[in-house]
């Protein structure tokens, strides 16, 4: 345990089991596992360093039911977030976990020893519960869908005892835990802190909104950004990281430290906005800016917001005696061009010309390689941004033709890559589906289980190239919606998806088959043949439709150029 001038009681549980590593360590390698999953392993961690004091394990049943409705523990310490320890039946019965084992908590990544559980309790949690109350119950909610999606239905409670911290091989310097940052700020001499939660690139408005609120509080800035599990589609950690320790130096006279948080995020807006200012208070931290809409996860399929634009600041606002931490709210900043300054929007003057760029226009302008000006962010958080965000012209992007055996596909994709690779410009991958039979599936046969598999190692393979800045072009049938709904989510991670369907007849595709492909289907030599005795499902969404019957191999590939091109991911060929 530690107490610090940041914050109160600590429960650092490394430095606290350090004295008995050596009995641990001994321990854990005879106890059976249990292996945690990556947003498993992000709680653990902030549960060993202290990040989620008070906690000291994974949330027994009184405690999960405390603060699901009341933002309590059993013990009456305020906490907003359930942290579970969630595992399936099959887990439970077959590791026989029950009250009083224990078990080592291993790494999935590289089998480590990370902590000894004593199991409090097993608990089949009201997840519909949980989801109206934590979350807010709207079911495209992100946290709800992992909660009746992908978290199992049974959660495990007990308390942990420390063995090793996790490892991590990217920004070692600057991953403090809570003690080591409090340590810190004693060092620096720093009494009041003001806490900048992050999980987007920060420009000069960021800056001046930071700096804004330390001089108003007589305090330094904390840049805490999330590098843990944030949204869907955010921008990659390491290239927020660059970012930040590019505009670190734009702060006055050392005014600003950087660390970062390895927490899984909920998106869940008023209670993650509580849950955050705890965090903070436990890394030392005695004032939290709070902003619109904070942690919330957007906007749902109808365009509505899943919380209201400042139910986070009145959620923390109302607990910031007992939090013990100082709401700052989040002042919107805007760029007035005449005086080439930043105020906050709702101290400008009517009539005073401003200036703003969305985030959507920023994404635009690194996709098309329009200039992004100097007054909205410095030239090397730019560079750091063109780095990891190139323009259309440099992107990779897959096209995947789907249709019969014989319908022309692999022709087209032949002719494809022949006409990529003659323009230049970028490496272009052929992924034909024989090819991937032989290399990669061998061991597949034709159930749709094993072609869904066959699909999803092409998807792979295709997502990989992509996010190397390749073109991609694979021509398996494919012949599920599932499947093919599945590549496009993959590869859709780190550039453009096409779905061409080459719709060429299966009539034209039998009769025009030199091989006798189709007679010895027909024959019954071949089992499990696309359009013979197994399904094929049109695509009814496709990017573009070709037909060898009606069209020639030229036209088709010049019909996807033309696409491609229009797209603006030819430009530079």
């Amino acid at each position: 345990m530690a107490n610090s001038p940041h914050g109160g009681e600590l429960k650092d549980l490394l430095a606290r089991d350090l004295p008995r590593h050596a009995e641990l360590t001994a321990e854990a390698d005879k106890l059976p596992a249990i292996v945690l999953s990556e947003r498993q392993l992000c709680d653990l961690e902030l549960i060993l360093s202290g990040g989620f004091s008070p906690l000291e394990g994974f949330m027994n049943e009184k405690d999960y039911n405390g603060v699901v409705t009341e933002n309590r523990l059993a013990d009456g310490n305020l906490f907003s977030m359930p942290i579970t320890l969630d595992m399936s039946k099959e887990s439970i019965e077959e590791l026989s976990v029950k009250p009083g084992a224990r078990f080592t908590i291993r790494d999935f990544r590289d089998d480590r020893n990370l902590a000894i559980i004593t199991i409090d309790d097993i608990y089949k949690p009201d997840k519909t519960k949980e989801a109206n109350e934590v979350f807010g119950g709207d079911e495209e909610h992100p946290a709800v869908k992992y909660l009746f999606h992908t978290a199992k239905e049974f959660y495990v409670g007990g308390k942990i005892e420390a063995i090793n911290r996790l490892e991590h091989y990217d920004y070692v310097a600057l991953r403090y835990t809570p003690a080591e940052l409090r340590l810190h700020f004693d060092k620096l001499g720093w009494s009041r802190v003001v806490a900048f939660q992050t999980r987007n690139p920060m420009h000069r408005a960021h800056r001046e909104l930071t700096v804004r609120a330390a001089r108003s509080r007589f305090a330094n800035v904390l840049i805490h950004p999330v590098v843990g599990l944030t949204k869907p589609g955010d921008i990659d950690h390491f290239t927020r990281v660059r970012v930040y320790q590019a505009i670190l130096p734009r702060y006055p006279n050392g005014m600003a430290v950087l660390g970062l948080l390895p927490l899984a995020m909920r998106m869940g807006g008023p209670r993650e906005a509580i849950w955050h200012a705890i965090i903070r208070k436990n890394y030392g931290a005695t004032h939290f800016i709070v902003g619109r809409d904070h942690a919330g996860p957007g906007k749902n399929s109808k365009g509505e917001e899943f919380y209201g634009p400042y139910d986070a600041q009145y959620a923390v606002e109302k607990y910031k005696d007992e939090l013990g931490i100082e709401v700052v709210p989040f002042q919107m900043m805007t760029y007035l061009p005449d005086s080439d300054e930043y105020r906050p929007k709702d101290e400008v003057e009517k009539g005073v010309r401003t200036l703003d760029i969305s985030g959507t226009e920023l994404r635009n302008r690194l996709r098309t390689g329009r200039e992004i000006p100097e007054w909205f962010s410095y030239p090397e958080v730019v560079k750091v941004l063109r780095e990891s965000h190139p323009p259309r012209s440099d992107q990779g992007f897959t096209v995947f033709l789907t249709g019969y055996q014989n319908s022309g596909k692999d022709a087209i994709a032949r002719a494809l890559q022949t006409t990529l690779n003659q323009q230049g410009g970028r490496s272009v991958s052929l992924l034909l589906g024989e090819t991937v039979r032989s290399e990669l599936s061998s061991e597949l046969g034709f159930s749709k289980q094993d072609r869904d598999k066959n699909i999803a190692r092409i998807a792979f393979v295709a997502a990989e190239l992509t996010r190397a800045r390749a073109a991609v072009i694979a021509a398996p049938i494919a012949p599920f919606a599932i499947a093919r709904t599945h590549a496009r989510s993959l590869v859709e991670q780190y550039g453009d998806f096409y779905l061409i369907h080459v719709a060429t007849s299966l009539e034209y595709a039998e009769k025009t088959d030199k091989r006798g492909i189709y007679k010895k289907a027909r024959c019954g030599e071949i089992k499990g043949f696309t359009g013979v005795d197994d399904p094929y499902e049109s695509p009814e969404k496709a990017d573009l439709v070709v037909d060898i019957e009606k069209t020639s191999v030229r036209s088709a590939v010049h019909q996807i150029v033309l696409m491609l091109e229009a797209k603006g991911l030819l430009d530079r060929l």
